[in-house]
């Protein structure tokens, strides 16, 4: 079956839906008719466009049957020739966006009435019932999360306090590259930048690399128990809400395990904490039954320890808990896509490598290894960032806010309980915004000389999506950045890459995911002194 140009197909658990739901529908909404005229006030109200939809379910069964789904959000979206645009999935107004102003307007101007969060499976289940940050809904308990987070977890005392756990694993990751190039294997870069993303998260949240105490290798590599941990995390964010059906049928079918979406966050979100929580109980019992430690060390000591202006601990086990799992899931996807997919384009683009090199070798130089002070200097290397963030961004659609009542965007009405969905894929990508959107150019992201501003990973004005802005927005913009131009900019200093022989010709086709298709295998041969690389530290 061919549906508005994406090719589709109906899984079994929806006939059974659809045929049960579409009986109802003509009674339902002759029912509506009759016992509910719309208000004149209400007809005033114009909603932006969007296709037509059947009773009751709306574009539902559209959304149902796409594969991939994103597809049909940008051909209705592009045959309606709108910036934004309103889909109606069972009764719940889903809001398209692709255009940089009204996402400007959404995250500046309505930021405080689009702060929610929609109530769904995926939220209430990685936050433990709202108890969270990132996935709480916009209230006191919000409000409590953020100001523990910001005030304390990623304060620039923490952050630098912790820079030489981060600089460790700076470390092992030239370690285990450098073991690998002598045991002549070939670099699998996802997986690389898994493990590198891995190891410092759980440095900066537990204190140590291994999840478990007897499970250490000497080489880099994770162990059994890491790897089953790091899937379960990436599983679980491989459900993150992006106009799952699931998402909008919740209100009628709540435990159906529709379209797998609840069993999957569940048994994942499960093992996850399977492994979190016993360090986090012990940890607790020692800080506050035992006398604690000499010192605060990680993020959990830091959450344990945090009391309020009465001098009472702030946040319950259960609250700590949450958050680690948010943290977990929210510390790979950005900096692994953006690692893989940067170094493919300067594979492609010679002349881009060689001025990110030349920009190393200037700054840092041959004699020392890349450090986080170095940074601020690095202006070319963040701009291959930022290019690379604008071209092959980590999802089609910035996670989704909620509003929290009436408001406008663009000039149109949204409703109270709107699900607000900005298309990253399509603002990188908009030749409204951007000249040449499709070719690779760094450049056009410095300012005149590229030394003349410090350039950063964030993009206010949202051209594109890096990191949230607004009351929603990351606000781990900081360490983000360190990963991420630490990992880059050390591999490019210490190593020379191409393309393994096996590998075949350098493709840049991205699967419906956004990943690169094809994962990107690479040789190495080391750029520096034998004497600069170093050993590795369990």
């Amino acid at each position: 079956m061919m549906m508005m140009g994406v090719t589709t197909s109906l899984p079994y658990p929806f006939q059974i839906l659809l045929v049960l739901i579409l009986s109802m529908a003509s009674v339902i909404l002759l029912g509506r008719m009759l016992s509910r005229p719309m208000k004149t006030k209400e007809r005033s109200r114009q909603l932006p466009p969007g296709p037509p939809g059947w009773p009751i379910l709306g574009n539902l069964p559209e959304l149902i049957m796409a594969r991939p789904r994103y597809k049909y959000i940008h051909h209705a979206m592009k045959q309606l020739n709108t910036e934004i645009a309103c889909f109606n999935f069972a009764g719940v107004h889903a809001i398209t966006i692709n255009s940089d102003e009204i996402a400007r307007e959404a995250f500046k101007e309505r930021d405080v009435d689009l702060a929610d969060r929609p109530h769904i499976f995926f939220f209430q289940t990685v936050g433990d019932n709202y108890k969270s940050m990132i996935s709480g809904l916009y209230g006191e308990q919000f409000m409590k999360m953020k100001r523990v987070i910001t005030t304390d977890i990623m304060s620039v005392k923490a952050l630098n306090m912790m820079e030489a756990t981060r600089t460790m694993e700076a470390d092992n990751l030239l370690a285990y590259v450098h073991s690998m190039y002598q045991r002549c294997e070939t670099v699998d870069l996802r997986e690389l930048s898994m493990t590198y993303g891995y190891a410092v998260t759980m440095r900066m949240l537990f204190g140590r690399r291994n999840i478990t105490k007897d499970n250490f290798s000497d080489d880099g590599r994770l162990g059994k128990a890491e790897k089953e941990h790091l899937g379960a995390i990436i599983n679980t964010l491989n459900c993150f809400p992006s106009l799952h059906p699931a998402d909008y049928l919740e209100r009628w079918f709540k435990g159906w395990n529709i379209d797998g979406q609840e069993e999957k966050v569940k048994s994942n979100c499960n093992i996850v904490r399977s492994y979190n929580n016993p360090i986090i109980d012990e940890r607790v019992q020692l800080w506050r039954e035992k006398g604690g430690k000499a010192a605060v060390e990680d993020w959990i000591d830091m959450f344990i320890t945090f009391k309020d202006e009465n001098g009472k601990y702030l946040l319950t086990p259960d609250e700590i808990k949450a958050q680690c799992v948010e943290f977990c899931i929210a510390a790979f996807d950005n900096p692994a896509n953006n690692m893989e997919w940067t170094l493919a384009e300067m594979l492609k683009n010679p002349e881009i490598l060689g001025k990110a090199l030349k920009e190393l070798d200037q700054v840092v130089g041959k004699e020392r290894l890349v450090q986080e002070s170095d940074i601020p200097n690095l202006n070319y290397i963040k701009a291959c960032c930022r290019e690379t963030f604008r071209i092959h961004p980590s999802a089609h659609f910035h996670p989704p806010h909620a509003a929290r009542q009436d408001t406008t965007l663009g000039g149109y009405f949204i409703p109270r309980g709107s699900h607000i969905h900005i298309c990253r894929s399509q603002l990188g990508k908009s030749p409204k915004i951007w000249k040449d959107p499709l070719v690779y150019k760094p450049e056009r992201h410095l300012q005149g000389d590229g030394i003349s501003k410090e350039i950063t990973l964030v993009e206010t004005e949202m051209r594109f999506v890096s990191f949230g802005t607004g009351r929603r927005g990351c606000i781990g913009v900081k360490v983000g950045t360190i990963m991420m131009v630490t990992q880059l900019a050390r591999f490019l200093q210490a190593f020379n890459w191409k393309l393994d022989p096996g590998f075949g010709p350098l493709s840049l086709e991205e699967n419906d995911g956004l990943l690169m298709a094809k994962v990107l295998h690479l040789s190495v041969e080391p750029r520096l002194a034998p004497n600069l690389y170093p050993k590795f530290r369990p």
